[in-house]
């Protein structure tokens, strides 16, 4: 159980919010147990499951590569969490376990990735693991494979769900139907 206690399922009765819930329901990230620690504070829940779901499924970046760089995030955040969760849409898209293990790896020298989505994973790690190195020169990289918005939507995307596995990690939460080891 996380150290703040979710909310029943009954207790959620905004429909913003409840609408909110079922898409993430729809796509597999995050389950109930985000919202319902979150719906303590509905407005807060609505903005940031919002923002989550927007990031994560809509835009111009291939949501396979999103999705492999939340769970890249997650665990360099630690976060069992997120790190456990998989998204329904990016795994009927052909996402599978082997290329998820591939691009939080050395994905650098694996075939499997074109090297557009080499520089999006190193945006990912640098961001986290040593944000200097993402400098002009990067920048002048990323731009030879996206466009400034697609680099944007990224560089939002990175901030945004590592911040949340940060926080769901504090609250040493694990998805719904998990038992602790």
């Amino acid at each position: 159980m996380p150290h703040v206690e979710p909310l029943r399922a009954e207790q959620i009765r905004d429909p913003e919010l409840l609408a909110l819930m079922a898409r993430a329901e729809e796509l597999g990230v995050p389950d109930a147990l985000f919202t319902r620690i979150l719906a303590h504070v509905p407005g807060h829940a609505k903005a940031f499951l919002n923002a989550l779901l927007v990031s994560h499924s809509q835009g111009n970046v291939d949501h396979r590569l999103k999705e492999i760089i939340r769970i890249q995030l997650a665990r360099f955040a630690g976060d069992a969490y997120f790190g456990a969760l998989r998204s329904r849409k990016a795994m009927a898209a052909g996402l599978d376990e082997a290329s998820i293990d591939a691009g939080c790896g050395d994905y650098d020298d694996d075939p499997r990735y074109s090297e557009a989505e080499r520089v999006a994973l190193r945006y990912a790690d640098q961001m986290y693991l040593d944000p200097r190195k993402v400098d002009a020169a990067f920048y002048d990289e990323m731009k030879r494979h996206y466009s400034e918005a697609q680099i944007m939507e990224l560089g939002g995307f990175i901030a945004l769900h590592y911040g949340m596995q940060v926080f769901m990690r504090a609250l040493d939460a694990r998805p719904l139907g998990t038992v602790d080891a």
